[in-house]
């Protein structure tokens, strides 16, 4: 969010996200090449959120196993910890976010990290459970979004993106709602923690709701009758890594125990169509 799932609920003042210039996505790499085997076993510390993930790192893990590199997955339930961590070099890599979060904390903090592979990507979707189609959304309708910099901007270009409302010329990922120049049918954007929006859908005519949240509020896919598209999504998540480490071999192979068809079964079991193959 990497994830999205997301990547979230990090705390920034709206003042300093505004003012953050989003950077070019780094070039991410793709390791056709088999992955190296170690002359002896190397021990790494991968930083993950807690929940789904667990079950495909797990995976991860005993594929890494068969290259002689040994992942010990630390588990965080704040998506403000993990870089933190990774800087401090208490892990040697992490895998929970996407490039709009991570341009957000470098420009807040200073990290040296870079993303080194593809992982998923959650596609942020309109739900419902008052209205079956975005043409049926009324004149004065209550759409809530999420409050934090990243995803608003995310969620207001869904909006825009199903033609109800439209953004100010040249406005980058960060929108929020003082950048919405056309609202035909005059929506209430209801501005709301990420984790509130879908468990207040029953109050809203809509919501734009992270598929984690999703998940974890009981929202169906019946009930999504919008999402952002797939091609091109910057909100792809990754694996990162330290900068000096970019190109380490057991960078190479980390990547490649995740970038395979048996984590990608996993993947698709554990997410079940939420979350996409991103590589």
């Amino acid at each position: 969010m990497t994830k999205n799932k997301n990547l979230h609920r990090f705390h920034l003042s709206r003042r300093a996200a505004l003012a953050a210039v989003a950077v070019s996505a780094a070039a991410l790499f793709a390791f056709a090449a088999p992955a190296p085997s170690f002359a002896e076993d190397k021990s790494i510390k991968v930083g993950i959120m807690a929940g789904e993930d667990e079950d495909v790192w797990r995976v991860v893990t005993s594929e890494a196993a068969k290259n002689g590199l040994t992942i010990e997955t630390v588990i965080f339930n704040d998506y403000t910890q993990p870089n933190e961590a990774l800087e401090r070099g208490e892990i040697d890599a992490n895998a929970f976010q996407h490039q709009p979060y991570l341009d957000n904390q470098i420009q807040q903090h200073g990290y040296h990290i870079v993303p080194v592979g593809y992982t998923g990507v959650w596609p942020i979707g309109l739900y419902s459970k008052k209205h079956k189609a975005v043409a049926e959304i009324p004149e004065g309708a209550v759409i809530g979004v999420p409050n934090d910099p990243s995803n608003e901007g995310r969620a207001l270009r869904v909006l825009q993106n199903e033609g109800l409302i439209k953004l100010k010329d040249g406005t980058g990922i960060l929108a929020t709602v003082a950048d919405v120049s056309d609202n035909p049918k005059k929506i209430e954007i209801k501005e709301l923690d990420a984790g509130i929006v879908g468990r207040s859908i029953d109050d809203l005519d809509a919501g734009v709701v992270n598929t984690d949240w999703a998940l974890k509020s009981g929202l169906s896919p019946a009930e999504r009758i919008a999402q952002e598209p797939i091609a091109d999504n910057p909100y792809r998540n990754f694996i990162a890594v330290k900068e000096e480490n970019k190109d380490a071999d057991w960078v190479k192979t980390l990547v490649s125990s995740y970038q395979n068809d048996t984590v990608k079964a996993e993947f698709d079991k554990v997410y079940k169509g939420t979350g996409l193959s991103a590589y």
